[in-house]
């Protein structure tokens, strides 16, 4: 006989603790989104762009102290104040007081500044952030600080892509930020935000995502007259890239980047009854009318060793000889490996800067020209006695340009 018994009791499940009434997971912020798309090789760039920052504001702190304008002086001038230099001056002036202010003179008018000539991307980018940022100086490095950051991610992603090894994106961004007119990249000028957003279109078009480089190339036009030779380089690798009659349906997204110039000189003509002030200002104000290449470079020969210019300009010609020999030379060597895309932007940029009267900015252009960057990577990969000799000569004179831009001696 069997006692019968009660059925054994089911083991309770633990308890979970429940969320309070009405909460909710939280989503990141979007900094942690970003910050988790980083690669290594993404965050050992960023730490180098940081770096290299800090050591130009050591490279102003000691302008201001050791330079000044008053040697009797026994201040320094403001903590900004070395950064307010030449075209800054033309962005500021836009962005407060607009293209034509009134009561004020005309273009081709005695006393007129020619600002025109600057294309209104970054003035209205700064007129935008000024919102928030109340004084202009810093509202532009902001801007430059912010763009040069995404400038040196897309650089060295864009090297990651075409270079072997793995820290090739590195190497190309510690060549960039240590070349010798590197403050400009820093500055409250357009460098940055043209790389910011000049060079994730490049990205895109290589992976012929072409709605996404034809907006930010559009975007680039805005900001300077250089994306309508990034607009180009784009065509030429659209054609490339074709390989069936389907590809074709993303054509009609080139003609994009052609608005922005479109809409600027619109506005112009309406303020000014002509369609080409732009060109007409830089004319006016820099010596920006056409002559032959060999007529320019004459031209910047004798203002480089003819003894007609000071010494500081003397030099800056110099060194407009130097960028525009190297720039040939990435031309000859894009056009050797069949890299018609890229050849083509530096093409376009040679030629729009060496048929001026005289060299001027091409120094500052060269930062523009990434391929200059990615080819000098792989050269000195091959030959590291290239590398050294290249920050040899280049830390020096990156710290000579800082000290001339800081002290109001150069304009690049």
């Amino acid at each position: 006989m069997t006692l019968s018994s009660a059925p054994p009791a089911t083991e309770a499940a633990p308890a979970v603790p429940r969320e309070p009434s009405g909460a909710r997971r939280r989503r990141p912020s979007p900094a942690r989104r970003f910050a988790a798309r980083l690669t290594p090789a993404d965050r050992d760039v960023l730490w180098l762009y940081v770096l290299t920052r800090a050591g130009l504001w050591v490279t102003e702190y000691c302008a201001r102290w050791i330079f000044p304008a008053d040697t009797a002086s026994h201040r320094p001038v403001s903590v900004l104040a070395p950064w307010q230099q030449w075209d800054w001056a033309y962005y500021l002036h836009i962005a407060r007081d607009g293209y034509f202010p009134a009561g004020g003179p005309g273009p081709g008018e005695q006393g007129w500044d020619n600002r025109d000539a600057f294309f209104p991307g970054f003035p209205m980018v700064l007129r935008a952030v000024h919102t928030v940022i109340r004084d202009w100086t810093a509202a532009g490095l902001t801007i430059s600080f912010v763009a040069g950051a995404v400038a040196v991610l897309a650089l060295g992603r864009i090297a990651g892509r075409d270079l072997p090894g793995a820290d090739a994106g590195r190497r190309t961004v510690r060549l960039f930020l240590l070349s010798p007119c590197a403050v400009f990249l820093a500055a409250g000028y357009t460098e940055a935000l043209f790389l910011a957003l000049a060079l994730p279109a490049w990205l895109a078009a290589r992976r012929a995502a072409w709605g996404q480089a034809a907006v930010l190339t559009c975007l680039a036009c805005a900001v300077r007259v250089s994306g309508l030779f990034l607009a180009a380089a784009l065509a030429v690798q659209f054609l490339a890239s074709v390989r069936r009659p389907r590809d074709l349906r993303a054509l009609p997204w080139l003609a994009l980047p052609a608005l922005p110039p479109l809409l600027y000189s619109a506005y112009l003509k309406g303020r000014t009854g002509d369609w080409m002030a732009w060109k007409d200002a830089e004319e006016r104000g820099w010596a920006r009318d056409f002559h032959s290449p060999w007529t320019a470079w004459h031209h910047t020969w004798t203002a480089a060793f003819g003894h007609t210019q000071s010494t500081g300009y003397a030099a800056m010609f110099q060194a407009e000889l130097l960028a525009m020999l190297a720039g040939v030379g990435v031309l000859v060597y894009l056009l050797w490996r069949h890299r018609w895309a890229e050849a083509v932007y530096i093409a376009l940029s040679l030629w729009a800067l060496g048929t001026s009267y005289w060299y001027m900015s091409i120094p500052r252009a060269a930062l523009l020209w990434w391929p200059l960057w990615t080819s000098l990577c792989a050269a000195t990969t091959v030959r590291p006695r290239l590398r050294t000799a290249y920050f040899a000569v280049a830390g020096p004179l990156a710290t000579v340009v800082a000290l001339a831009f800081f002290t109001g001696r150069w304009a690049g």
